[in-house]
């Protein structure tokens, strides 16, 4: 165990074990992401290339600015992620002949091989993570965290102007990829 996730232990078994949910949940992701870096070190693929490698896994050829949507981040963070991805010859990005506005992300062969590899090191850190909690108690986490989920989307729409919030519920829903065992 690293230093980090053991002070990450102590701090919640001993320092504020009643801390707020957001900040447990957010020190689990950032064990997640920690477990599975280590894995893709392996390939030398940096973790900041693993959601866009996922969406275009399950949906080639998206636009830049969707790919933003859909991995959550700025579009900035997505060009810079582009042009690296693109030196490592794991996408190719195109206009099309009729639209010199719009970028178009593909995956290589290579990106699309690293599906095979990387794929099992995600479901390995997931596997790692739910050692030793039973079936029922993993059915009842999934549960509580989508349903906490929703009840923070339904927040949001209200605390989203109303202008706002017309566009928003008019925009189709933003497609995601699989996200059973594959991190």
């Amino acid at each position: 165990m690293t230093n980090d996730t053991q002070n990450i232990i102590l701090h919640w078994r001993e320092a504020v074990p009643n801390d707020r949910l957001a900040h447990l949940i957010r020190d689990t992701e950032r064990a997640f992401r920690k477990a599975l870096q280590i894995r893709l070190a392996e390939y030398a693929v940096p973790f900041g290339h693993w959601s866009f490698l996922r969406i275009l896994w399950e949906t080639d050829g998206l636009m830049q600015k969707e790919l933003s949507e859909l991995a959550g981040v700025m579009e900035p963070t997505t060009f810079s992620a582009m042009k690296a991805m693109e030196a490592l010859g794991y996408i190719v990005r195109r206009q099309l002949p009729t639209n010199n506005k719009n970028v178009y992300v593909y995956l290589s062969d290579e990106g699309r091989a690293l599906k095979k590899k990387l794929i099992p090191m995600a479901e390995e850190t997931n596997s790692v993570s739910i050692e030793g909690i039973a079936a029922d108690e993993l059915k009842i986490t999934r549960k509580v965290l989508l349903a906490m989920i929703e009840n923070l989307a339904r927040d949001e729409l209200l605390q989203t102007p109303p202008t706002k919030r017309k566009a928003a519920a008019s925009k189709p829903a933003p497609r995601r990829g699989k996200t059973g065992k594959n991190g």
